[in-house]
């Protein structure tokens, strides 16, 4: 018998996002739901030359710039959607119109403590697209465009992962 680790396919809801609303001053880390598209790219910026002492092009990736592109059926008492839709409608722009992410890995457990996970926070800029342009839902779409540096990070969740807070450690 060989001792081989069992492969196992990585469904789609195994990595889940959370948006970090604010509302008076606090800032909740909210599950991203009823999103049809939230599919990542990472932009990687090459720098390509070739030596003249070899016969072919040699790359190096020298920086990323991440971005996500999203889209989501419009449902009412949904704080995620509210506040990109506020940020569609009123135009917001700069800091305004930028908000933290976590992408929780639901398939990296913190080792040894019970209802913890990693996940990648990072701050990206709202860039709305579209709006309506389905006729049997209400559709809003755009890209989520880097901000900054990503931070690895712990979370939990008491409310069965409706939310999710970053564990601090002492």
């Amino acid at each position: 018998m060989s001792d081989a680790v069992k492969e196992e396919l990585v469904k789609r809801s195994r990595k889940v996002a959370f948006m970090g609303v604010v509302s008076e001053d606090t800032e909740t880390f909210t599950r991203m739901t009823k999103f049809t598209d939230f599919s990542k790219s990472s932009n990687p910026t090459e720098y390509s030359r070739q030596y003249v002492d070899e016969d072919g092009e040699v790359t190096d990736v020298t920086g990323y710039s991440p971005e996500i592109s999203y889209a989501f059926d419009y449902y009412t008492n949904n704080v995620v959607h509210s506040d990109i839709i506020d940020i569609t409608d009123n135009e917001k722009t700069g800091d305004d119109a930028v908000r933290n992410i976590i992408i929780v890995d639901f398939t990296r457990p913190v080792e040894s403590q019970e209802n913890q996970y990693y996940g990648k926070k990072r701050p990206y800029a709202i860039i709305p697209d579209s709006e309506g342009d389905s006729t049997d839902a209400y559709t809003y779409s755009g890209t989520l465009r880097n901000k900054g540096a990503f931070e690895e990070v712990k979370v939990q969740s008491s409310d069965g992962w409706k939310t999710c807070t970053v564990v601090v450690s002492a």
